[in-house]
């Protein structure tokens, strides 16, 4: 037990030299190829291995989008299944003798793109209060992981929109919440 007043808390090595191990509990985020948009988090109550989360996690990606993913791309730490439903996951590998030079520039742009995960985890903790979670229990951390990557796509969009459409916004509501003229509001 590392915890008195919080019994479900995880020992998690990370394996680095600078923060060996993080307590807490285990998250997973699966995010889109294109436009960095987190389309699935599932909080884990036990130390899981990553190999194993693709199983309650790729369903629910499925759902939110309303179809199953083809191809999912992950790091040496997902190993083991390589197929889970109709989904293919497909791990960094060296390219053999006989592969194109095309075929290893294409490997080596889906591999490389892994690596856009570790900033927005980043951001999740530093930005949206996920480095330290003040909710009570395991529905807490769960509680805290949806609207932490909820908050990180709304704020992905509104970016997106920037300011004009924040005016348009703005314009569209006072037009609305004007007065009905004398004439429409005695008949």
């Amino acid at each position: 037990m590392y915890s008195l007043h919080e019994p479900g808390v995880l020992c998690i090595g990370k394996g680095k030299e600078r923060k060996k191990y993080e307590f807490g509990s285990k998250a997973s985020l699966v995010m889109t190829k294109r436009g960095d948009i987190l389309v699935g988090a599932k909080n884990f109550s036990r130390n899981v291995y990553d190999g194993d989360t693709h199983d309650t996690l790729l369903p629910q990606v499925a759902s939110l989008r309303g179809s199953a993913t083809e191809t999912t791309f992950c790091d040496m730490g997902f190993r083991g299944q390589t197929q889970v439903g109709t989904t293919q996951i497909v791990l960094p590998e060296s390219p053999a003798p006989t592969d194109s030079a095309s075929s290893k520039r294409k490997a080596r742009k889906n591999f490389g793109r892994r690596s856009a995960i570790e900033p927005v985890i980043g951001h999740l903790k530093a930005d949206f209060r996920m480095a330290r979670n003040y909710l009570k229990g395991i529905l807490g951390d769960a509680g805290n992981l949806l609207p932490a990557a909820a908050a990180f796509n709304f704020k992905k969009w509104m970016n997106a929109l920037g300011a004009g459409a924040l005016v348009a916004l703005f314009l569209l509501c006072r037009w609305i919440c004007q007065p009905l003229p004398k004439q429409a509001a005695d008949a």
